[in-house]
């Protein structure tokens, strides 16, 4: 009996504590919509382009350290917690160890080596997916505004005369990238508002086309802010900066309409800059590119914001 006289042991309590809690996260972990299939990729999306499975590998690696290192401290807080917790008998205090330089040097050396680690593969993985030096089958030069976007594709197409490496509407575009844009490139635009939908999807936000199987260089610029440019399966994004040009490349391997938003705070409307991506085949790309011709979407929408000085002269040294 317990010292009030009651049966009620004050362990059942806890017991039941316990008992609800690990209801409640059999439920949450249940209750997620997710399928076996969908655990291994911890959260991310299907890969939709060939350079996203390394991205979603540095992010498995990077929970796989993570949980590993987690499972030691939780180790160690329950072996402190279980085999050093106070004596029922013995009430004097334990020894007093002032230090200890072997423990010492683990804690210390330890973090540096996995911080070393993670270091190492990210600095590989990032080199490899900003790598520009193969040349892009399609080149599109993405603009951000508040609050849409615009695509240019830089491209020779039937019915758009002009050259986009003279064109003045692309002056915010680098030298450097306009060197290898192709000839007589009068190009196609076009360009979305908050409240456009694709047809298909219902999606709010314009639709970027791409063709399946071609590597696609994205030019990024802007007109007033910092946006962020991610489409989501692609498990890749970049910061769209006024007077500062990014650029990456993707092949995208799956066909279908895929999420786009702005993954950057750009102000009171941020939340409405979403786009579309449509990947579809070469031929389908390329009817596309021709209808926008016809219904008179020739030429290119300005670019943005001139880059700084700074900016050029790094282009300039880079070159």
């Amino acid at each position: 009996m317990s010292p009030n006289g009651s049966d009620r042991s004050p362990r059942r309590p806890m017991r039941r504590k316990l008992l609800q809690a690990l209801t409640a996260g059999l439920v949450l972990a249940t209750a997620t919509g997710c399928t076996y299939k969908d655990f291994p990729r911890l959260g991310m999306p299907t890969p939709t382009t060939e350079e996203a499975p390394r991205i979603l590998s540095l992010w498995q690696g990077s929970w796989a350290a993570a949980l590993a290192v987690g499972v030691l401290v939780w180790g160690l807080i329950c072996w402190s917690a279980f085999f050093h917790r106070r004596s029922r008998t013995k009430v004097e205090v334990p020894p007093q160890t002032r230090y200890n330089m072997p423990i010492e040097a683990l804690y210390t050396v330890v973090p540096l080596i996995i911080v070393s680690v993670l270091f190492y593969f990210t600095a590989r993985d990032e080199t490899k997916l900003l790598d520009t030096s193969k040349k892009p089958d399609v080149t599109v030069n993405v603009v951000g505004f508040q609050w849409s976007w615009c695509f240019n594709y830089v491209a020779d197409v039937k019915g758009s005369t002009g050259d986009a490496k003279t064109d003045k509407n692309l002056d915010a575009v680098p030298d450097k990238w306009k060197k290898q844009f192709p000839a007589n490139a009068g190009g196609v635009y076009t360009c979305g508002t908050p409240g456009e939908r694709n047809p298909q999807t219902g999606n709010p936000g314009p639709t970027l086309w791409l063709p399946e199987g071609k590597t696609v260089r994205f030019i990024l610029t802007s007109r007033d802010v910092i946006h962020s440019f991610w489409v989501v399966p692609f498990l890749m994004k970049q910061d769209v900066i006024p007077g500062h040009t990014n650029v990456f490349q993707v092949t995208p391997n799956r066909e279908g309409t895929f999420l786009g938003k702005c993954a950057e705070l750009c102000g009171v409307d941020h939340s409405r800059m979403l786009f579309n991506v449509k990947v579809v085949s070469p031929e389908r790309y390329e009817e596309h590119l021709k209808k926008l011709a016809e219904n008179g979407q020739t030429g290119y929408v300005p670019s943005g914001i001139e880059q700084t000085g700074p900016e050029k002269n790094r282009e300039t040294t880079q070159l």
